[in-house]
């Protein structure tokens, strides 16, 4: 893996910035950041994978392992970042109840991704 520079906060993310996988494959790039600027909350990131399996993808911010300034290194290797999920209005549930009525938290995280990419923000 190329040196990426120092490393950085993620209020300095800019969309484009290369996404490098934990075993050292470009997988893509920034999209969208998203964060809760209000509470100074980073929740992850919106990226474009058309280098690697195509589309957009959403990281969670655990699964970013580096900020730097020539790029963003995930904790995932290359295999395992073809699987993130992709930003969507309604995500996925595997299963709900009754009690299921207050949005999760990684719900909440794809609804703001996908309000992003399709500017409904």
């Amino acid at each position: 893996m190329d040196d990426l520079g120092a490393p950085m906060a993620y209020l300095t993310i800019e969309k484009d910035l290369p996404v490098v996988a934990s075993d050292g494959a470009r997988i893509g790039k920034v999209e969208h950041v998203l964060a809760e600027d209000d509470a100074d909350i980073f929740e992850g990131l919106v990226i474009d994978t058309r280098l690697g399996p195509g589309g957009h993808r959403f990281v969670d911010a655990p699964q970013i392992a580096e900020i730097r300034e020539g790029g963003i290194v995930l904790a995932l290797d290359a295999a395992a970042a073809e699987r993130l999920p992709e930003p969507g209005e309604n995500p996925a549930a595997m299963s709900a109840d009754p009690d299921d009525t207050a949005e999760g938290e990684l719900q909440r995280k794809l609804r703001r991704a996908w309000d992003r990419i399709s500017g409904n923000v």
